[in-house]
């Protein structure tokens, strides 16, 4: 304890005090690199916020160390700067090989600039969900799944085309680019359940898709908390598109139609139910959805 005092008593207090101040500022190079560093520090997060946070925090340092070698004349000084400026070049490199490595075909970079980027998602995590998919082509009157025939297996996204919905011949909507196929008979089943199409999906003209099959995607989401709650807010937004549009076609009369695909009218589907429950708890469903 007396040796700490001791050391600081000689660091604080028996260290000269600056008298005399220069009056002349420091040379330009200086300001220069003060100025990088202030900015180098407003960087943001991902990569290329680390890539504008390195390369203007090592021209900060390699500004500092030219300082030191031509107005201080500090070899110390000097040898710091340099060194933290071959750190920040070496992270710079380091960090633009990641990102320029990170290339996706054509249907991924799409997909990724117009539904993943704008959500916040870094290539990297996106590379993991490329990963685990495969882009698949439907031709045209082609079907993707047929009414209680084809098992749901796989989740896929539309990049490109139109598919047509039926049910028993009867059109429900379509389904657009950068829309889920199939969520909602994923959200309708459990990890350990299984199901069926209870629709129709056929290609209206030359559709690719992307697509992840079941259990690869669930064992994803399992080892990766953000890419599950990006696909939880994807899914859940893809539904509420649907629901709406269900909406729409829903209405009261001699006909009325309704997505039997959604989880929530599963249950309604059935030939027993009377038409004034199926439509007095659609009402419900609806001045809900309005408040």
């Amino acid at each position: 304890m007396e040796r700490n005092s001791s050391l600081w008593r000689n660091l604080i207090d028996e260290h000269p005090v600056c008298t005399i101040w220069k009056q002349e500022a420091e040379g330009a190079i200086y300001h220069l690199a003060s100025i990088l560093f202030v900015v180098g520090f407003m960087g943001g997060s991902g990569f290329f916020g680390l890539l504008y946070v390195f390369s203007l925090l090592g021209l900060g340092f390699l500004c500092s160390a030219i300082w030191a070698w031509v107005d201080v004349c500090a070899a110390d000084i000097f040898s710091w700067n340099f060194i933290l400026f071959v750190i920040c070049f070496m992270r710079f490199v380091h960090i633009a090989y990641q990102v320029r490595s990170i290339t996706f075909a054509r249907e991924f970079q799409l997909l990724y600039s117009s539904l993943f980027q704008p959500l916040g998602t870094s290539l990297p995590d996106f590379r993991t969900i490329a990963m685990s998919s495969e882009v698949v082509t439907l031709e045209k009157e082609h079907c993707y799944a047929m009414q209680g025939k084809t098992s749901i297996d796989k989740l896929s996204l539309l990049v490109s085309g139109r598919i047509r919905v039926t049910v028993d011949g009867e059109f429900l909507h379509y389904i657009f680019p950068f829309q889920f196929l199939d969520s909602p008979e994923w959200d309708s089943l459990k990890p350990t359940e299984e199901g069926i199409f209870q629709v129709t999906l056929t290609a209206e003209t030359d559709c690719r898709y992307v697509s992840w099959r079941r259990k690869k995607l669930y064992l994803l989401l399992a080892q990766h908390r953000y890419i599950s709650r990006l696909f939880s807010v994807l899914i859940g937004s893809d539904i509420a598109d649907k629901l709406y549009a269900l909406n729409d076609r829903v209405y009261i009369g001699k006909r009325y139609h309704y997505d039997i695909r959604l989880p929530n009218f599963y249950q309604m589907s059935s030939p027993e139910m009377s038409r004034s429950t199926l439509t007095e708890h659609l009402q419900n469903s609806r001045r809900h959805c309005d408040k």
